[in-house]
This record gives structure tokens, sequence and C-alpha cells, in this order.
């Protein structure tokens, strides 16, 4: 029994609700094998809550070593390689700012920058950066996974190169690639289960699912329950205060 939620970018609201949801799903079906709960990559940027994401998952992950808990594989996205870019490297602060990093500067509270920084000034918020965010997120960050098989499915953040067997795959179209994964058939063996490129409704096709639905926009976090029948979608929403 395995679910994967798509992309969360910094939502922590609905990932609460996805994750209390995915735990009910799983006690309704009063199966008694170990679950496994994948996550798609990008966790971080565009929404308001990236360190508070972070802090979850790592709960998560640690609560998992228990067997009677879900297993949990958390796999890399194309935004959290940028970030861990920028904290290497200053010159890529312009660009991951760009990419909704602003966002996760706030949520650990580091200061956006107005306008457009000189270089000297990107250093500077590299440093508060680097000072900010715990050692246990940087080790979170680092040790992120680039893919995970079970059964008949293979999940990555955002696709694989059609016609390349999964140990020649680039690191970078398994976080980055679009346009050709998704025109034509990867001729893998797996389902290919991914996030990446955000759509108004998940897609279920014959060779790759895709749960990204844009939630830092839509405010709709999906996820898919993969259980040896048809793939079953769920989905949560935030909730409208008044």
């Amino acid at each position: 029994m395995i679910y994967a939620i798509g992309d969360v970018h910094g939502q922590l609201e609905l990932l609460d609700l996805m994750l209390d949801s995915i735990a009910a799903d799983f006690a309704a079906l009063g199966r008694t094998d170990r679950p496994v709960l994948v996550l798609v990559g990008d966790y971080v940027d565009r929404g308001p809550d990236s360190k508070g994401v972070c802090d979850r998952l790592i709960a998560l992950r640690a609560a998992s070593v228990d067997v009677s808990a879900f297993e949990i594989r958390t796999l890399m996205g194309n935004h959290e390689q940028t970030m861990l870019s920028f904290l290497d490297n200053a010159e890529a602060g312009p660009a991951w700012v760009e990419f909704g990093g602003g966002e996760t500067l706030t949520s650990y509270g580091v200061s956006r920058p107005a306008l457009r920084p000189e270089p000297d000034e990107w250093v500077e918020i590299q440093s508060q950066l680097r000072q900010k965010l715990p050692a246990e997120h940087l080790r979170f960050l680092q040790g992120l996974e680039l893919s995970a098989a079970y059964g008949g499915y293979l999940f990555v953040h955002a696709g694989v190169r059609p016609g390349i067997a999964l140990e020649r795959q680039n690191s970078e179209d398994l976080m980055w690639i679009r346009g050709d994964f998704l025109s034509q058939p990867h001729r893998l063996d797996w389902v290919v289960v991914h996030g990446h490129t955000p759509a108004e409704e998940p897609f279920l096709g014959t060779d790759r699912i895709n749960i990204d639905t844009g939630a830092y926009a839509t405010g709709v976090l999906t996820a898919v329950r993969l259980d040896g029948g048809p793939p079953t979608i769920l989905q949560v929403r935030k909730t409208r205060r008044h």
C-alpha cells in the first residue's frame, strides 16, 4: 500500500490536512501491512511556511523508525535543489528569489531583498540564511532522494527521459524535465508517479500519474493511493477564513 503526495510548496496547513486524510483512509481500509508514504519534492518556496513543512517532514521521518508507522520516502524537487544551490553560491540568489525563494527566506526569519540587490548583499542574505537554517534542515535537504520504486511504480519529482534506463537517467531530468516526458511514452517498466507540472486536475495515464495540482496557487493538495487496483485520488482544500 503506497500513498504519494504532490508538491506542497510551503503549505503546512494543507500538508497536515492531507496527512490526517491519509491516516483516516488507511485506517478505514482495515489493512495490517505497513504503508509507504512518498513525497515527490518541492516542499519549499512560494507558500508561506517552508520551515514548518520541513519541520513536519523531519518529524515524520523520525517517527518512521517505529515499524507501526508509515515508511516515509522524501524525494528532492527542483526547488530544494535551487535552495541548496543558493546556500552554496550566493550568485544563485536572484534566480531563486524569482522562483519563489523569497517566501522561504521569510519563513526562516530572513528579510527578503527589495528591488535588485548588489552581489555583496546576496552574500549577506546567504550568510543570514546559513545562520538561521537549523542543521537538521540542511541535513534533510541534502539527504533527499532522487527516486523511489515500489512494485510497478517509480516515484520521481519531474519525470524521466524517454527511452533511457533508470540507472542512466540524468538527475537534472528527474528534477526538471517536462516536454519530452509529457509528450511521449517513456518506455520504462514502471508507471511514473510525479509532480513538478501543475495542473487543475491530477492526471492518471497508462504510464504516468501527475499529482501536482499547484497547491500554492489553487489551495488544493493532491495525493494518490496505490494498492494494486485502480489508483485512488485524495484531495484536501484550504479551510476558508472569514
